[in-house]
């Protein structure tokens, strides 16, 4: 038993093939609906071997066979096993998987997977799918790095092992880019580097082209005085400790998480952009103060970026993972009235745009990080459903999340009513990969809209 599934992606064959060679590949081609993880990636396409985690500590181990070796056309793992852990993965019985790249003479490279498995193909086409389209989207952002003149940069990164953080180290990885990991603990790996948020070190940045900050407490949960202060301490002053290195250390840009919190939790219809007013609320005020802790960089000459994050959509993490068991128990509807405006970002998206902040001169200042299609919450919660085959009929009451939030937190996260347009990525004609949320949903979630 076998399946094949090809596509063709307008990329040069030799270029498709080194994308497959770099640490990242593997983390950006798992499918985020799948309970598994890259533990380590292979070192070598020709006899390395590749680990993944699954539930329960479970190992499945694909070693690279030297036979089916033949760069730039083809390389082949196979399931193995080393260890109690890695033996269950060997129930389903073989696994080969083919993976070849077809030059079609015109710039563009064939993409055929072949997997001789006892696994039905109905089962895997959604992961191919998945696949193929990860990977003609990132060449495409590879691309447009490369057009624009960006070369190879060397990216220093803090919250590498969060949700946006980790999937942003892997894309940059996969287009030639060295990757510094600042962490808090004693460096584990050469691509690793200290950090101590109240007093970095002078040399943090030593041979860094730009840093990309985006450690901070999540904002999720009930908004207790000991929860705001979490918020706002482990953002306001490490940020500014950072902005200030660079500004000494020769960084040539400095890029910052940010939020459109700061637009107020309250807008109603009213269309907002970069240049839109602030709004009210505990939010808003942390990211005005949040983005005011940049400027030391910006002063100092920096091309400074601050990233006003949408509500991400990510079938790993945020609000989508919370919410996708609920609709698919057919429990899920919309909030209160569902009028409230959503404004979303894909994940992938979100990525592209830390990635264009890297080395598009055009970006300055804030820069809103959501899809053009902001939706209301009773057609965002139809569109959850109708991706999950589910219906979606059962609203929730305003009492819901103020029992989980409080009266505060749901207020400005669960109940937010905020309508923003990403207009200088517009201006400079950014290229969204989901435009329209049904399609970040599908992506995300291996299923086609219903």
């Amino acid at each position: 038993m076998s399946i094949e599934y090809a596509s063709v992606v307008d990329h040069p064959i030799a270029e498709v093939f080194a994308w497959h060679t770099r640490p990242g590949a593997m983390r950006r081609l798992i499918p985020p609906w799948q309970p598994m993880r890259a533990v380590a990636e292979t070192e070598s396409l020709a006899d390395g071997r590749a680990v993944l985690g699954l539930p329960g500590g479970l190992r499945w181990i694909a070693q690279h066979d030297p036979a089916g070796y033949d760069p730039p056309r083809q390389f082949v793992d196979v399931l193995s096993s080393d260890g109690l852990m890695t033996l269950p993965p060997r129930i389903i019985g073989w696994w080969r998987h083919t993976h070849q790249f077809n030059d079609m003479g015109d710039g563009t490279t064939e993409v055929h997977d072949e997997v001789d498995t006892t696994v039905p193909g109905a089962a895997l086409r959604s992961t191919f799918v998945y696949r193929h389209r990860q990977l003609a989207d990132d060449l495409a952002a590879h691309r447009d790095a490369r057009q624009a003149g960006a070369g190879l940069l060397s990216v220093a990164i803090t919250g590498s092992s969060g949700l946006v953080g980790s999937a942003l180290t892997a894309l940059l990885s996969t287009g030639g880019h060295r990757v510094i990991r600042l962490v808090r603990s004693d460096p584990a790996r050469p691509d690793e580097r200290r950090w101590d948020p109240s007093s970095p070190a002078a040399d943090l940045f030593e041979g860094v082209d730009a840093v990309i900050h985006l450690a901070g407490a999540s904002i999720a949960g009930r908004f207790t005085d000991a929860h705001r202060r979490a918020i706002r301490d482990s953002r306001i002053k490490p940020t500014r400790r950072l902005a200030e290195l660079a500004a000494s250390a020769g960084v040539r840009t400095f890029v910052s998480a940010s939020a459109i919190g700061i637009y107020g939790y309250d807008r109603g219809d009213t269309v907002l952009s970069e240049d839109s007013a602030r709004g009210d609320g505990f939010l808003a005020d942390v990211v005005a103060d949040w983005e005011a802790a940049t400027e030391p960089a910006a002063r100092a000459g920096v091309r400074t970026v601050a990233v006003r994050t949408g509500i991400v959509q990510a079938a790993r993490g945020g609000t989508l993972r919370l919410m996708r068991p609920l609709f698919a128990a057919g429990l899920g509807g919309r909030l209160g009235s569902g009028e409230q405006w959503l404004s979303w970002i894909g994940i992938d998206d979100l990525l592209d745009i830390y990635y264009r902040a890297l080395y598009d001169e055009r970006l300055t200042g804030p820069v809103n990080a959501v899809a053009p299609n902001p939706v209301r919450n009773k057609a965002y919660t139809e569109a959850l459903a109708s991706t999950l085959h589910r219906p979606a009929v059962l609203p929730v009451p305003s009492i819901g999340p103020r029992l989980l939030l409080g009266k505060q937190g749901a207020r400005e996260l669960a109940e937010a009513d905020q309508r923003v347009l990403p207009a200088k990525l517009q201006e400079v004609c950014h290229r969204f990969r989901h435009s329209r949320v049904e399609e970040a949903l599908a992506h995300q979630l291996g299923h086609e809209p219903g």
